[in-house]
């Protein structure tokens, strides 16, 4: 049976827009077919911490010569986020933009299980999750058209696409949903109705990205 990876990285509990279009992507994901099955892990609510120490970057016997020993718990922890991450055969990331960036706690996610020779190559062809579908959900407060000069001021999907897409392999979605502070920001106001039809376009592509996802068989 399908099983869904659910990450939330959004540190707003009632109006977020990441958290509301993951929910229609997991609706769907669930209406598909009755066995799909979803983990859902809030990285606001219990947020991991940062690498304990930089051999974690490494796998235990690949690690620099010299290298400290990580406490155990540390270890226990990357290891429980690689295994519900290689449990998974689609993962979902709930990413909002924050100072051009990803949250930190979504980071901190990523420092843990990108580990070259475990989830990424590392001199040879290790790439577990090769094929299996990311969609990432982003919120922006302003707008990041091509063309314009704040085009190149999101930081977070291009890294989220790097890690995910390039070195674990895995193919990915992006549904994005803008100008999000049109409703509270004073010179964003004029452009409430793109912000409104935006997020409705991206709880409609959450449901299909969802719905298509959903009917598929089991990646072995």
């Amino acid at each position: 049976m399908p099983h869904l990876l659910h990450l939330d990285s959004s540190a707003d509990l009632t109006n977020s827009r990441t958290r509301a279009v993951g929910e229609s992507f997991v609706a769907a994901w669930l209406a598909a077919d009755p066995q799909n099955t979803v983990s859902h892990r809030d990285l606001h609510r219990d947020p991991p911490p940062h690498l304990a120490d930089a051999a974690l970057h490494w796998p235990a016997g690949s690690r620099p010569e010299g290298s400290t020993a990580p406490p155990a718990e540390a270890e226990t922890l990357q290891r429980t986020l690689i295994h519900e991450l290689l449990a998974a055969d689609v993962l979902l990331v709930g990413a909002p933009l924050y100072n051009y960036s990803m949250p930190s706690t979504l980071k901190a996610w990523i420092d843990h299980i990108h580990v070259p020779g475990v989830t990424a190559p590392s001199g040879s062809d290790t790439q577990p999750m090769l094929g299996r579908p990311a969609v990432i959900v982003t919120a922006r407060g302003g707008a990041y058209d091509a063309g314009t000069p704040t085009a190149d001021w999101d930081h977070a999907v291009p890294a989220l696409q790097l890690i995910l897409g390039t070195a674990l392999g895995m193919p990915t979605t992006v549904i994005t949903t803008s100008l999000t502070l049109a409703g509270e920001v004073a010179a964003l106001a004029e452009q409430l109705e793109r912000s409104n039809e935006e997020l409705l376009l991206a709880h409609d592509e959450a449901r299909s990205a969802g719905s298509r996802l959903g009917g598929m068989t089991r990646l072995e």
